[in-house]
């Protein structure tokens, strides 16, 4: 497996020019996170998930966690790379400052995701399930709950999980059985299992921190119901110190198809006495709304996941394409074999790989940057216009990114020929991993439903139009771009054009009979993601011809932003077409055939 390097000549175009950190650095709160200070943090936080982190992934691709007793042990390397993390205190960079947090942008936090998950992702999975349940936490929990567990947790000492699933109640949260019995002294005793819980045991930390939802003995049926605690691992003590152990472990951790070294937990709560002492967050049956506050963010975290799996892919296809020879390029003398990279295919396979890589980064920062406008924006009109274009573009920033990723990590194989199935080259291992990000945090089908179903239909239609709107004045831009970037301009007109009649569809017969858009769902939300990001390849294409004329910057690096918004115009985006017809089809054919003629 070739080396990690984190991508900050790519981060840092973005950061300068299409979600502006200067920009962001003029809002309140956010005044000491100027650009210097920003990159300077990135280059040395780059440093340690390069030599530090990235050296341990393949070896936990290899080794895998494994259960001693009712205690994690994961693979070496591990407890000393997180350990790093911990004692620089990276956790906290993006958290409030009032417990101890740096209290730096959201973007920034969402580049050094996307470095922490390059570098080893199973790893990552254990801070950021941390963050998710810091911000449930900062959100919803009283002062007191704050100031016992949130300190810790934003310094790194605890960590912390999400408990939604049970043998009987996947996706289907509303069919949980977890009880919480309330006690005299307003605790609660919690009894139940909980499956899928990632790392619900470690070997890094003192404390876990688990946020579990249950119901209480008279909780109304459905989501309705539901009620979120916190259960930790160690009871806490009045001056802060760790008490005795909780009534939660480990039953079994599962074998995986990929991040086989994060420790995926069956958690078992109240198997050895009265229930596990558990304490409510905010009110009874709230439970669903408060973990909706860390699952959105956690929403793009996972698309995220697949950017970074992308980029890893990406690095280790262009290092092998650059040292393989085999057979002559075209125009080649007969004598040296070429270098693969030489061979058309080849460019065509990096290529791809490298445009849909730019297009991820691009739409994951453009939702990072605005939900810190929505946070911090001085006027309520800019926090309410960056929020809806947070809540529309989630559920597209979720499917576009893993999926794609599943096709990057794909090519990587494909580059490496037969070589790349083989497991001791570690490009299958992107692959692999990345294939859980499509169902983590709602299947990508269920991110379809909640664009068709609570999205589109937002201010009544006026969030997407709102969405069109910019992509529309880009269009204008582009017409005034000149020759080079007319592709872009023809393309992305064209894929506009798709867009807002599928969309049609969808608001007229589909909202008309709820089975017709959920069938057609998937495909819109597929054509909707990718001309979203064929638009956010036009904008950084634009900028980069514009510093180009001016005669600014890095020549290659801006030239190669133009090439890589034109190849992903001419030859990914034209695949909006083909989307179409599957939504105007509709339900017909889904439901033609009996279940038992499938």
């Amino acid at each position: 497996m070739t080396e990690y390097q984190p991508p900050l000549r790519d981060i840092r175009f973005l950061l300068d020019h299409i979600t502006p950190i200067e920009e962001l650095a003029k809002l309140e709160g956010y005044e000491h996170a100027d650009a210097d200070t920003v990159y300077g943090i990135l280059e040395e936080f780059g440093r340690l998930m390069s030599e530090v982190w990235a050296p341990t992934n393949q070896v936990g691709d290899t080794e895998g966690t494994r259960l001693e007793g009712d205690a994690v042990v994961t693979p070496p390397g591990f407890v000393e790379a997180y350990r790093a993390y911990l004692e620089a205190g990276w956790g906290a960079v993006p958290f409030p400052e009032a417990y101890g947090g740096g209290g730096f942008p959201r973007l920034v936090g969402v580049v050094m995701q996307e470095l922490l998950n390059s570098a080893n992702m199973a790893l990552a999975m254990a801070p950021l399930l941390t963050q998710g349940a810091i911000e449930a936490l900062e959100h919803h929990g009283s002062e007191e709950q704050r100031e016992v567990y949130l300190t810790k947790m934003i310094s790194g000492e605890w960590t912390g999980t999400m408990n939604l699933t049970e043998p009987d109640a996947g996706s289907d949260v509303g069919a949980l059985r977890t009880k919480a019995v309330r006690q005299d002294d307003g605790s609660y005793r919690i009894t139940g299992q909980k499956i899928f819980i990632t790392f619900g045991e470690n070997d890094f930390t003192d404390n876990i921190i688990h946020l579990v939802l249950a119901r209480t003995p008279d909780a109304p049926p459905g989501t309705k119901g539901i009620s979120c605690f916190i259960v930790p691992k160690f009871l806490v003590n009045e001056d802060g110190s760790l008490g005795e152990r909780n009534d939660v472990h480990v039953v079994s951790i599962e074998h995986k198809m990929g991040i086989k070294a994060s420790p995926t937990c069956v958690l078992a709560y109240g198997d050895d006495g009265d229930g596990a002492v558990g304490y409510l967050i905010g009110e009874e049956h709230a439970g669903m709304r408060y973990m909706f506050t860390m699952m959105n963010n956690a929403r793009l975290g996972v698309g995220v996941e697949g950017l970074a799996l992308a980029e890893r892919s990406y690095q280790q296809a262009l290092a092998y394409a650059q040292e393989r020879t085999q057979g002559y390029a075209p125009g080649a003398a007969r004598g040296q074999k070429s270098l693969i990279i030489e061979h058309p295919d080849v460019r065509r396979m990096l290529l791809t790989m490298k445009a849909y890589t730019e297009a991820m980064r691009a739409l994951c920062y453009k939702v990072a940057e605005q939900l810190d406008v929505a946070a911090h924006a001085p006027s309520e009109p800019d926090r309410t216009a960056a929020q809806e274009m947070v809540d529309l573009l989630i559920p597209l920033t979720k499917s576009f990114c893993t999926d794609v990723a599943e096709t990057v990590t794909s090519i990587g194989i494909q580059v490496h020929g037969g070589m790349g199935y083989i497991e001791e080259t570690g490009i299958a291992q992107h692959y692999r991993d990345a294939k859980i990000t499509q169902i983590y945090e709602g299947t990508n089908g269920i991110q379809a439903m909640d664009l068709v179903g609570r999205k589109l239909p937002l201010r009544a239609g006026g969030v997407y139009q709102d969405q069109v709107r910019r992509m529309r004045s880009t269009i204008e831009e582009l017409a005034g771009a000149g020759p080079e970037l007319a592709v872009v301009h023809r393309e992305l007109a064209g894929a506009l054009d798709a867009l807002e009649q599928a969309t049609a569809w969808i608001m007229g017969k589909g909202m008309a009979d709820p089975a017709e858009a959920l069938s057609a769902a998937t495909p819109y939300q597929r054509l909707f993601a990718t001309t979203v990001a064929g638009w956010l390849l036009a904008v950084s294409a634009l900028k980069a011809k514009a510093l180009l004329d001016a005669g600014s910057g890095d020549a290659d690096a801006l030239a190669a932003k133009v090439v890589t918004g034109r190849f992903f115009a001419e030859q990914l985006l034209p695949q909006v077409h083909g989307l179409v017809a599957p939504v105007l089809a509709g339900k017909a054919d889904l439901f033609a055939l009996r279940p038992d003629q499938l």
